[in-house]
């Protein structure tokens, strides 16, 4: 097998990154099987995924994760605890790319590889805890599906067309972004809302059923 080419490296970096914010248990175990099973020839720092231990651990996360991720409120619970675990995971996985033979490019793939992970973790959580203020829980699966879907797509897209890649990673980022700043916007109005109606104020968002009439002099 041919090694991969310096484009296909970069690409590489920020997918694993950018993934580990979403599906760290999954990137681990995909990456450990395409070198294991020879369909990519991984770089140095990356070949301990393929030990058969790693496989079997991270396979073992991905069965798990894939149920918790699809229960509303375990979901939420579930990237809250992970908050700690994937963005270092990202940094380090995309710093492996290159590895120590390559010390000023691994730092810099540590830098933006920890980035790309916690712009996708905060846009993930955000918007699955939007999305569990919903009663309806098909919205909440259909989500986690998409995710499952979107890790191997980006991880294949980065070694077999790196240049697309990043075309389409770069519209992940903006949406990313949006989805940050919308989610955000709508739980924290949700946030005040629940605050003033256990506080007993007035909800501003119910408009009376029935109000009684005044007149300008104050009399009924």
């Amino acid at each position: 097998m041919t090694q991969l080419d310096l484009p296909q490296l970069l690409a590489l970096a920020a997918a694993i990154g950018w993934a580990s914010g979403v599906r760290l248990y999954l990137v681990v175990l995909l990456t450990g099987l395409a070198g294991y099973l020879g369909w990519v020839p991984l770089p140095n720092g990356l070949q301990m995924l393929a030990h058969p231990v790693v496989i079997a651990a991270s396979g073992f996360m991905v069965f798990i994760e894939f149920f918790a991720d699809k229960i509303p409120g375990l979901d939420s619970l579930w990237d809250m605890v992970h908050t700690v675990i994937r963005i270092p995971a990202g940094a380090a996985l995309a710093a492996s790319v290159f590895g120590a033979d390559h010390a000023l490019m691994a730092v810099v793939a540590a830098l933006l590889g920890g980035s790309f992970a916690a712009t996708a973790h905060v846009a993930k959580s955000t918007t699955r805890a939007a999305i569990n203020t919903s009663p309806e829980p098909f919205s909440n699966v259909g989500a986690s599906l998409v995710e499952d879907g979107m890790v191997p797509a980006g991880l294949w897209l980065a070694v077999a067309h790196p240049f697309v890649f990043m075309l389409v990673f770069i519209a992940l980022l903006v949406l990313s972004v949006w989805l940050i700043r919308k989610s955000w916007r709508f739980l924290r109005a949700l946030f005040s809302r629940l605050a003033r109606i256990f506080s007993g104020k007035p909800d501003p968002g119910v408009t009376p059923a029935f109000r009684v009439p005044r007149r300008e002099d104050g009399q009924v």
